[in-house]
């Protein structure tokens, strides 16, 4: 497994090592005492969830306020521009984002922190997105940002206008949306 930092350092990507041959691959996608060795997430995971999603939807960018979660988000089948914005006030990278690539072929994780909000959009026909969460959905905490903040300028790889769910089209700006301390 090698872990690679990011802007950000709290956010971290991980690739794993990938075992193939003429039958198909394995790898590991979690192991407890490997993340805490190579990466020092010391996250205890109590959900895992999946999506999957056609081309150009756009989910997030979602958190929790309360009970927020950390998320180990991976793909499956398919691509999509993962992004993770820092909300904590009180951090050297608040408002700032990451955005990358994960894919089922290169089955890189990334790790996004409580305290960050999430999205990301499909840049396949149908992909399938699996995440560990470190708390439990809490749809009464859940709070949006909207994707498209001119304060953010999240460099989005779209050409059209994404799919989006009734909530995601009414977030918040980031100037009026409620932070972490």
């Amino acid at each position: 497994m090698q872990i690679i930092q990011t802007e950000i350092p709290d956010v971290v990507v991980i690739e794993p090592q990938v075992f193939g041959d003429d039958r198909g691959f394995f790898y590991e996608s979690y192991n407890e005492k490997a993340f805490l060795e190579k990466a020092g997430i010391t996250a205890h995971f109590v959900q895992d969830n999946h999506s999957c999603s056609a081309e150009n939807v756009l989910r997030g960018l979602h958190y929790q306020i309360q009970q927020p979660q950390g998320k180990l988000v991976r793909v499956v089948v398919g691509a999509v521009f993962d992004v993770a914005v820092d909300l904590r006030k009180s951090s050297p990278t608040f408002a700032q984002w990451i955005g990358i690539h994960l894919t089922g072929e290169n089955k890189r994780q990334l790790w996004i922190p409580a305290g960050f909000a999430h999205g990301f959009v499909v840049l396949a026909e149908s992909t399938e997105v699996l995440y560990k969460t470190t708390d439990y959905y809490a749809p009464q905490h859940e709070r949006t940002i909207l994707w498209n903040d001119p304060d953010l300028a999240i460099a989005w790889p779209i050409s059209a206008s994404p799919i989006l769910s009734a909530k995601d089209k009414i977030g918040k700006s980031l100037k009026d949306a409620e932070v972490f301390v």
